[in-house]
């Protein structure tokens, strides 16, 4: 932990001058998109339509597409919770699937086949993200004008791996807004991926989750994210220890930041957290301190926690 530098990240975005290699993804071809089959190319909207519809967005519709150009995809139950926290829950639900089905009309969003926990989970259910045209609204004022890119039809793992993203902010946002700890910055794939040389001078992408940075009573923490849905081998997770490994051993983290983040493994149950601390005791001592693993439940709680008994020392 570190004492906060001014000016700050809020939830990733701007509030003044900032370092640009926090802001900028990675080098990224196209073709990671057509593997991964998230996000597909079009051709660049027609700036003149996308300034129409700008004028017509309330400040909370435009939050909505913050929201979902930050973290890529969200059900609505987490947009909801992001944007409409005040009021009892029935007219949270009622003005979120308003606001939803306006940004929907209006060709902004993009509403996903799948609903998260069927039928039952109503509107709240549904999966929603960013369309070209809506990020064509977000990007007025760039020069020159990018391409955009829609939300396509994914494999149902690959939009729970997201969406466990997703809710990952959703719940630091709510500490946030309860006092427990600001919430500096938030940055999701590919925006919180590292590329560095490798020892035969190839190119290396080191690929967290997410990135994220807290600050309590003047001080700071910054952490990676890796969201573990119990999916990958235990041999995957020891390459990809690792490529953190190897980063840390470049100093550029260190170089730049001042610190090097720890990474924090999110898994689903105790058996899984058993097999993953396993795997990282076997590096040596001061290797083993870059990580720690917890269960995701608990996650939003231990880093606040952490954070501000960091600051009580």
């Amino acid at each position: 932990m570190r004492r906060p530098h001014e000016p700050h990240l809020v939830a990733g975005r701007s509030t003044d001058r900032v370092e640009s290699a926090r802001l900028q993804p990675a080098c990224m071809p196209d073709s990671r998109h057509r593997h991964t089959g998230v996000l597909r190319s079009y051709p660049v909207t027609s700036r003149s339509r996308a300034r129409r519809l700008a004028d017509r967005l309330t400040s909370r519709d435009r939050a909505i597409l913050e929201s979902l150009q930050l973290v890529r995809l969200a059900t609505g139950q987490q947009l909801g919770r992001l944007h409409v926290a005040a009021g009892l829950p029935a007219t949270q639900a009622r003005k979120t699937r308003a606001a939803l089905q306006r940004l929907t009309t209006l060709g902004l969003v993009v509403r996903l086949r799948r609903r998260i926990g069927g039928v039952r989970a109503g509107s709240n259910g549904f999966i929603y993200g960013l369309s070209g045209l809506g990020q064509a609204v977000l990007d007025l004022g760039y020069e020159p004008a990018r391409r955009h890119r829609r939300v396509s039809e994914t494999k149902p793992a690959f939009q729970d791996h997201t969406l466990a993203v997703t809710e990952a902010y959703v719940q630091l946002v709510e500490r946030d807004r309860a006092g427990r700890a600001e919430l500096l910055e938030f940055a999701s794939e590919p925006a919180c991926w590292r590329q560095f040389s490798g020892v035969a001078g190839e190119l290396v992408t080191l690929k967290p989750d997410a990135f994220a940075r807290l600050a309590a009573d003047g001080y700071e923490l910054s952490v990676f994210l890796e969201l573990d849905l119990d999916t990958e081998s235990l041999p995957t997770i020891s390459r990809k220890l690792e490529v953190y490994r190897a980063y840390w051993h470049t100093g550029i983290e260190q170089a730049r930041f001042g610190i090097f983040p720890k990474t924090w493994w999110l898994v689903p149950n105790t058996r899984r957290l058993d097999a993953v601390a396993r795997t990282i005791q076997r590096l040596p001592d001061e290797q083993q301190a870059l990580f720690t693993v917890c269960l995701t439940r608990e996650a939003a709680d231990l880093l606040t926690h952490v954070l501000v008994e960091g600051g009580a020392r």
